[in-house]
């Protein structure tokens, strides 16, 4: 929980587990089990007491989900809630049952990197997007090879939650702000002129062709 708020040595720890799927402690290596995932959330970056996180431990989350306001129903709904004595949140953990068993995870994860079809094309389309954030002019550090592979495994995933053996440009394009926003750095003076990196993307996926 915030991150961003973790000392140097923690955000050290993490990129050992995230890369290595290893922690030492005391000088004695650990494995972790198989499946394994680092899920943070994170602080506005303008809150006192907060660090930017390395560009490699960036690099290491697959995804970066921005999670908004509520709308106003649910907001209605969980004050609703709280005013009768209810907690929406201790209803929901009472309620919740496993969707799938880690074995049942590892099968899915082979079945979309070993029977998703990927034909060039899309591959092409993935490097295109990636590649498009470097040497742009507002970017100070574009995406590495990391995003690339990041951006065919969640294509991937999307694909096969979707019911499909293959992967779309529609799938590619859905997957690259949630793959690429956290791992792109501006430059000192697009940020001093308040460049949005939400909006830059979007620009930058529109100048990209998208394969028929």
């Amino acid at each position: 929980d915030e991150i961003n708020r973790a000392p140097a040595k923690v955000q050290s720890a993490l990129l050992e587990v995230m890369q290595e799927r290893q922690v030492t402690i005391a000088g004695e290596t650990h494995k972790v089990p198989n499946p394994f995932l680092v899920m943070a959330t994170q602080n506005p970056i303008e809150s006192e007491g907060v660090y930017q996180l390395p560009e490699a431990q960036r690099d290491r989350f697959l995804l970066k989900i921005v999670i908004d306001y509520p709308q106003a129903a649910e907001e209605a709904t969980m004050l609703s809630a709280y005013a009768a004595g209810r907690r929406l949140h201790d209803d929901a953990v009472r309620e919740l049952t496993p969707l799938l068993t880690p074995e049942e995870l590892l099968h899915s994860r082979r079945i979309a990197a070993e029977q998703m079809r990927v034909e060039e094309h899309i591959l092409g389309y993935i490097l295109g997007i990636v590649t498009a954030t470097r040497g742009h002019e507002a970017i100070h550090i574009g995406a590495g090879p990391r995003a690339s592979l990041a951006l065919l495994e969640s294509s991937r995933a999307l694909a096969l939650l979707r019911g499909r053996d293959f992967v779309t440009p529609d799938d590619v394009k859905e997957m690259a702000a949630p793959v690429l926003d956290h791992r792109l750095i501006l430059t000192p003076e697009a940020e001093m002129e308040g460049t949005n990196l939400p909006d830059l993307l979007r620009q930058i996926f529109e100048k990209v062709e998208v394969p028929r």
